[in-house]
């Protein structure tokens, strides 16, 4: 193995990363014109007096997931000042496909798949126009963002093979 790789391989995190916060970025902007107010350092979107939380990441401890997902902190930047709010929806955009154990979290949960959308952007970031979306909530917000993904970036949105018999959940209409 070259001595090189570790360096590709973290200078591709980096670079998937970049693009990731670009695609939010750039959402966020056709936010403002819809009235919604937006964050210039945080991820967050307040609509109709509710938070709507965007988390970029690559991946996660499900432990750590879970204890994140029941908080539902969300810090606002005030100024100068900083305060904490709840955050009413929660979506992750996960720039590495998510274990199977992170979906089955929110899926075993009916309170959180109302809550908290997960998408696996890594497909989008490799180059192929696709995303894999889990998203069983009725946040305007993330709806918006799907429909942004797909008029706007030309994504098809796969929707993430959920076994409604085994968690007994339903999708968002």
């Amino acid at each position: 193995m070259s001595p090189l790789f570790p360096l590709g391989r973290g200078l591709m995190v980096v670079m998937k990363t970049s693009r990731a916060w670009d695609v939010l970025r750039r959402f966020k902007e056709t936010c403002k014109l819809r009235g919604w107010k937006t964050s210039e350092s945080e991820d967050w979107i307040e609509a109709d007096k509710e938070y709507h939380q965007f988390l970029l990441i690559r991946s996660i401890h499900p432990a750590s997931f879970k204890n994140i997902v029941l908080n539902r902190k969300c810090v606002v930047r005030e100024g100068l000042s900083y305060r904490i709010v709840e955050a009413s929806y929660t979506a992750w955009l996960f720039s590495e496909t998510p274990p199977s154990s992170i979906t089955d979290i929110v899926l075993s949960n009916p309170e959180l798949s109302r809550r908290v959308a997960i998408y696996d952007l890594s497909p989008l970031l490799d180059g192929k126009r696709m995303c894999i979306a889990l998203n069983l909530t009725r946040s305007d917000v993330f709806h918006a963002f799907e429909n942004y993904l797909r008029r706007e970036l030309k994504v098809r949105l796969k929707r993430h093979p959920i076994g409604t018999e085994k968690y007994n959940v339903t999708q968002a209409a």
